[in-house]
């Protein structure tokens, strides 16, 4: 069964909710310019409260390595980088703990991933000029199910919700399926009702 991650999570009540619906992977937002940017205190005080069982994720962009190992320290299991960053960044990381982020755009191939072997896995959302994720909006999914059919770890990401992620697991077999803004009330704050039936739909539990 596809594993699901929730991204852009502020406060404790979504966290709970997004763990009791099913959620795996549960992701926390370091990025100030983001509207689901979070701090390490509140980090805490959620992670707290969370039941043993579903991984913590820090997404990051272009941080520093000092950063990201202090975020391990702090008790993340994995980091998710969303920048531009070179694979040299992983001789000082455990590469098993990063997910890096790849921006989809047509041209798109297992070229791009080199450098990255042996990590986590592979993040995959849509390229869109000046931002980093967060775009809303689907890319091709051939491409996605193309690395899939060649064995590689696949989050799935850009432009899911409850609507149509039955239909983009169908397509492509990922390992996991990752959505922020399509579960979403407002930047920042998920609406209770699309991310269970996000979940439910991606996992086929009815």
């Amino acid at each position: 069964m596809v594993k699901v991650k929730i991204c852009g999570i502020t406060n404790v009540e979504d966290a709970l909710a997004a763990v009791e619906a099913g959620a795996d992977y549960i992701g926390f937002i370091f990025f100030p310019p983001s509207p689901r940017n979070v701090d390490l205190n509140t980090v805490r005080e959620i992670l707290k409260n969370l039941p043993k069982g579903v991984k913590n994720v820090a997404v990051t962009v272009n941080a520093e390595v000092d950063f990201l190992k202090k975020l391990l320290e702090e008790g993340f299991d994995l980091l998710q980088l969303h920048g531009d960053e070179n694979p040299s960044i992983l001789k000082d990381l455990p590469k098993e703990r990063v997910i890096k982020v790849f921006r989809v755009r047509d041209s798109f191939n297992e070229e791009n991933l080199k450098g990255w072997e042996g990590i986590y896995a592979y993040l995959l959302d849509t390229y869109k000029k000046g931002t980093y994720g967060g775009t809303g909006e689907t890319f091709n999914w051939d491409i996605a199910r193309g690395l899939v059919e060649k064995g590689l770890k696949i989050f799935l990401s850009g432009g899911l919700k409850p609507e149509n992620v039955a239909r983009a697991v169908e397509i492509v077999k990922p390992y996991a399926v990752d959505v922020s803004s399509g579960v979403e009330a407002y930047p920042g704050k998920k609406d209770l009702k699309k991310l269970e039936e996000f979940i439910k739909k991606a996992k086929k539990l009815g």
